[in-house]
């Protein structure tokens, strides 16, 4: 599977832009890791490592992006169909809360939900711990010396060292890009200094044993339904220099050694029933090959997708300071630190490199990083906003085909969401609601409050529509086209007339995960037609009649949806205050900060608001924006920032990013104000929740080039801290185009677009629209 992985590595990107990147990339620190949120994230989009750097004792959260528990289930209420007319009577009779409380009853998936066994979640895979022994020094009596701890960017490849008794010590840590292993390598600059003790542990379902000389961990994941789940196996072995391996029941140890090699080999039987076999194979091959070998491997292989892109923001650049003080530094004075932004940029670069890979799973909740068995929100892929978010960077920022571990989850929907049409809606197509796990779970969620919410298939949709719209690759639109048909089948055939104001809108639905109050004070989530499923609806709509027209298909379903077009709302109607309004109705919103502003889709990641086409839209955007507030977790702070950079205010998202700058340790689950960023970078809603490193990593691209409003606009909201000087490489542009640019005094001095073949294109540059001819790749 990695092989197929870098056979496509080339297929979206230009090779004038590749090794563009050249600049010293990383976070450092000067201690160890105390808690896991200061750890250092690695990976190779299958396998990942977190070590903590320990003098005396190093934890390594070990990762497979494969590891679920749960299994297929079918939680579809097939009765609850029949409950349709009623609800909707109720909801136009205006009386919501009594028809939430029917869907509560009989409209929501059987059995417990994302909370049963079955549903299951993403898991830690485990522990490798490595215990020192320093000539008999008591643990906690070490004392050690200048200490130094990083993650590099630009290699994929994390170091700690430190001095203890006049030795020097050092460790490389890598998840390889090149034979699919994860390595650890230990030396000492004086023979025979290194002793320890190698052992893997997880807190259950797990059997750890030693074979000869190597360290076995195995188990099975509970199902939820007879207790056999998922298998997995994790092999370490060891390559010494000097110094004598022995063994006890559980644990390798090592005394006397000068340098040390830890091989990591692990994998599950999702769709591998050969794991023990492979696991066994890729681990033997791998200690075939010499460290420098394979260090140089996977750092080659790495750079081919990281070194598309380079930013520079500027002279002014702290990265002299350790990685956690210039984190504080920075949000108190964002303005003397330019690097910074840069920094973090890249890091969202990185983990999407690490997290995920052609051929497997894309990003989670966590991405691929968890320590936890039960994780939060069940590290499953939400679909209201969070697993597109974690996809909205990759196009713009030269990783297009990280794209594709989407759409083969998708695809695994389908089946189940057309089980779901039926069951709930008696409609056409697929759909599929609020979650979804590694096992394509399409039902409503267990409450009606949030698990109603039905435009989840259609905001993927966008997302397999943005790879298209970015390579205008049709051999992947014809791919996916099946996919976006079947779920503008689902809203084509549920819609419902809105005697009030003669539009056909969904119902039920709600506007992801906020309420409002109702004229007698109770309160509801539960609406006909909210602002979301209009903007998502007549997106789609317009996408199949744009695939149907490019690929000579399906002319007359073509046909009824552009007449639909004419019937469902518009993209936003504004409010007597001045707001865009959330739902058909202007109700008052149970919470006025409330994280989510889900009415706001059509202004990103949507272009049916702009402020050239829309205006009005557009200032109701904005105004909606200053009344939620700027605070939140940190998925909300991120897309609050790329509302901003559409809006062209570059200094309001800047404030933003400086707003999640925020550094913390909180772990809490939070649903509200006090979002911020963890001293590894990692992003802290809290707890760690990926989506808002991916969503700030997009917010950056999206202040400096947009191409969503029929042309590329560069500098669109350019923040005046960047101003001075700045120069970008390899950033994509929607209709297949790469983009240089410099800049002075915030104006472009020097810029060059790419493309396969010279073509037109039109450009808006300091403020003028012109077209010019592209430059051949």
């Amino acid at each position: 599977m990695i092989k197929y992985f870098y056979a496509l590595l080339f297929l979206y990107v230009l090779p004038s832009v590749v090794n563009a990147q050249n600049t010293a990339l990383k976070t450092w620190y000067t201690k160890p890791a105390v808690q896991w949120e200061e750890t250092l994230p690695l990976g190779n989009g299958r396998l990942g490592m977190m070590p903590d750097g320990g003098v005396a004792h190093e934890k390594i959260v070990l990762n497979d992006i494969t590891l679920w528990s749960g299994a297929p289930q079918d939680a579809n209420n097939y009765e609850a169909y029949k409950k349709l007319p009623e609800i909707r009577k109720l909801l136009l009779e205006g009386k919501n809360a009594d028809a939430q409380a029917i869907i509560d009853k009989d409209f929501i998936c059987k059995g417990p939900g994302s909370a049963g066994a079955n549903y299951g979640c993403y898991q830690t895979l485990g522990n490798l711990d490595i215990s020192f022994d320093y000539n008999s020094i008591a643990k906690k009596e070490v004392k050690y010396e200048d200490y130094y701890r990083e993650l590099s960017l630009n290699n994929a490849i994390a170091v700690s060292r430190y001095r203890v008794n006049g030795v020097n010590y050092k460790r490389e840590y890598f998840t390889s890009f090149g034979n699919d292993v994860s390595v650890v390598r230990l030396t000492a600059d004086r023979p025979g200094q290194l002793n320890c003790k190698i052992s893997m542990n997880r807190p259950e379902r797990s059997t750890t044993v030693v074979q000869g000389n190597e360290l076995q961990m195995y188990g099975q994941l509970d199902n939820g339904i007879d207790g056999k789940g998922m298998q997995y196996m994790a092999r370490v072995k060891t390559l010494l220099k000097g110094g004598k391996l022995s063994t006890d029941a559980h644990s390798l140890i090592i005394k006397n050694a000068t340098e040390i090699i830890i091989y990591l080999s692990a994998a599950t039987d999702l769709k591998n029933p050969l794991y023990k076999e492979k696991s066994e194979q890729v681990l033997n091959a791998a200690m075939q090959v010499p460290y420098a070998t394979e260090k140089q491997h996977h750092i080659n292989n790495y750079q081919k997708l990281f070194n598309r892109v380079s930013v520079n923001l500027g002279a002014d650049n702290k990265d002299d300071v350790a990685t956690d003080v210039r984190l504080k530094n920075f949000h108190a004075n964002p303005k003397a630190d330019n690097g910074l932004p840069v920094l973090f940029y890249q890091f969202g670069r990185y983990l999407s490199i690490c997290s995920t890979r052609v051929g497997l799973l894309p990003p989670n909740l966590q991405g691929l990083w968890a320590n936890q068995l039960v994780t939060p929100w069940t590290g499953d892929y939400h679909l209201d906003i969070n697993v597109q978010m974690n996809h909205w960077p990759l196009e713009v920022s030269n990783l297009s085909e990280l794209n594709l571990p989407l759409t083969e989850l998708v695809k695994g929907m389908v089946k189940n969401g057309e089980k779901t049409a039926k069951a709930y809606y008696n409609a056409d197509g697929w759909v599929a609601h609020v979650i979804t796990n590694i096992w394509g779970f399409t039902e409503p969620g267990e409450a009606a409050s949030w698990g109603i919410t039905k435009v989840g298939s259609g905001w993927l949709c966008d997302n397999l529509w943005q790879h298209y719209d970015f390579t205008n690759d049709k051999n992947y639109l014809r791919d996916i086209y099946p996919i976006l048909k079947g779920s503008a089948q689902f809203y084509n055939s549920m819609l419902i007339n809105d005697p009030k104001t003669g539009w056909m809108v969904t119902a039920p639905s709600s506007s992801p995960e906020n309420g409002f109050y109702m004229p007698d004070s109770r309160h509801a989530s539960i609406c006909m037609g909210p602002t979301i499923d209009n903007q998502i609806i007549r997106e789609l709509f317009n996408n199949v009649i744009t695939a149907s027209k490019i690929l000579g298909k399906d002319p007359d379903f073509s046909n009824i949806l552009a007449a639909q077009l004419k019937k469902i709302p518009p993209p936003g109607v504004i409010a007597k205050d001045g707001r865009l309004m959330e739902w058909l109705e202007d109700y008052k919103e149970l919470e006025s900060h409330h994280r989510c502003i889900s009415h706001l889709y059509g202004l990103y990641p949507a272009s049916l608001i702009t402020p050239e086409s829309t205006p009005e839209l557009a200032e109701a955007s904005r105004k909606t924006l200053e009344a939620r507030g700027d605070d939140g977790p940190s998925f909300s702070i991120a897309y609050k920032m790329l509302w901003w950079a559409r809006l062209h205010d570059g200094n309001r998202a800047y404030k933003l990013f400086n707003q999640f700058i925020t550094p913390t340790l909180a772990t809490f689950m939070n649903y509200g104000d006090g979002g911020g960023i963890y001293p590894n970078m990692l992003s802290a809603g809290p707890p760690f929740q990926i989506d808002g490193n991916f969503g700030g990593t997009a917010a950056i691209a999206e202040m400096l080039i947009q191409s969503h409003a029929g042309f590329i606009e560069l500098l669109p909201a350019i923040p005046d801290s960047w101003k001075k000087s700045g120069e970008v490489k390899g950033l994509r542009a929607r209709g297949n185009y790469t983009v240089n640019m410099r800049w002075k005094a915030g104006k472009i001095i020097d810029y060059h677009v790419f493309s396969a073949q010279k073509r037109a294109v039109k450009v808006k540059i300091n403020g003028i629209l012109k077209q010019i001819t592209t430059e051949k790749a």
